[in-house]
């Protein structure tokens, strides 16, 4: 968000410190009370609660539960595309992959509300982010996918459908996250330990290097 109030008139720089610090502590709140309740459930006055701020200091920065809802899984979205937008076509395949899954399961480790959150966003339609999936989440998946055929074209990699290569990646790195419950029953108290992310981790990487042919 750009330092322009609603008025039109340009903040201080000082303002801006103020909100960029208070939009540091409201939007993980959202993000977990969205997580918890849900688009419909979920409340101002609840979010403000999390964030342990006036509900004021909410409508003041985002207007309304509908423009924090989208500020919410914008932040979700940027930070899921993050680990593969690092990846670049001259890095060693192995190594780039190897990065990418640490950096996925990491995330459903450490923000498995988020990727709750923007699952549920999915199974309901995605009336909130879909052009942002057609558009953003889209464009980036096509240039991966054709830097790992160049891959392929180099003989680095075994061929695959570089496309559902990434949604195979995505449905075993977030099962850690948006299935935690039902992973908690199994392994109990475990599940969330640095232990468990890290056999979680070294499952998954074998599993995707074994796919491309680099195990």
């Amino acid at each position: 968000m750009n330092d322009v109030l609603l008025s039109g008139m340009v903040e201080s720089p000082e303002k801006g410190r103020i909100r960029q610090d208070n939009e540091a502590v409201i939007l993980p709140a959202a993000e977990r009370v969205f997580a918890r309740y849900g688009f419909r459930g979920a409340t101002m006055q609840q979010i403000a609660d999390e964030a342990q701020l006036p509900k004021p200091n909410l409508h003041y920065y985002f207007g309304n539960k509908q423009n924090l809802y989208l500020r919410v899984l914008e932040r979700i979205l940027h930070d899921w595309l993050a680990p593969l937008e690092a990846m670049v076509a001259d890095a060693d395949p192995k190594v780039a992959l190897e990065s990418y899954v640490r950096k996925k399961i990491r995330f459903s480790f450490t923000r498995p509300d988020a990727s709750k959150l923007f699952a549920n966003e999915i199974l309901q339609g995605a009336q909130v982010v879909h052009p942002l999936l057609q558009n953003q989440l889209r464009q980036l998946v096509a240039e991966k996918a054709r830097m790992l055929d160049g891959w392929i074209a180099q003989g680095k990699l075994r061929a695959t459908d570089t496309t559902h290569f990434f949604f195979t990646v995505w449905s075993m790195t977030q099962t850690y996250a948006d299935f935690d419950i039902q992973i908690a029953a199994i392994l109990g108290s475990d599940a969330h330990s640095k232990g468990a992310e890290e056999r979680a981790t070294q499952h998954v990487l074998s599993c995707v290097l074994r796919i491309c042919g680099l195990e």
